[in-house]
């Protein structure tokens, strides 16, 4: 099974970017499709980004769009999450995950996750 830690998270402003790293070990990901996920207090955990293990296919859930952009480098084993324009609605714990297969949205389809990284958005 893949370890996953994710770094990147803090606090900022509404409008600021942030840019979250989720670097992965004990496998390479070359062959995992990843994504990533955000649990808001007292809200259930849901889908944000996914993106094949090549790079190739990505996708995202509606109100992250045209905001976010999830990318990968095998060679360094890590998968990105650019943040831009955040909004406090985006105030959540994020969470990097790992699948060996297509890439999904399915949060039950990913069997290996990092611990989650905070991030706090003010208005």
């Amino acid at each position: 099974q893949v370890q996953l830690v994710e770094s990147g998270g803090g606090l900022v402003q509404a409008g600021d970017s942030l840019r979250l790293s989720c670097a992965a070990s004990g496998r390479t990901l070359s062959t995992y499709a990843m994504g990533w996920f955000r649990q808001a207090p007292g809200k259930e955990r849901e889908f944000v980004a996914s993106i094949s293990s090549g790079g190739s296919s990505t996708r995202y859930t509606d109100s992250v769009k045209g905001r976010f952009t999830i990318s990968r480098d095998n060679t360094k084993n890590t998968v990105y999450l650019q943040m831009n324009n955040l909004k406090p609605e985006d105030t959540a714990i994020y969470y990097c995950a790992a699948r060996q297969g297509i890439v999904t949205t399915t949060l039950s389809a990913f069997d290996s996750w990092g611990q989650g990284t905070q991030v706090t958005v003010s208005s």
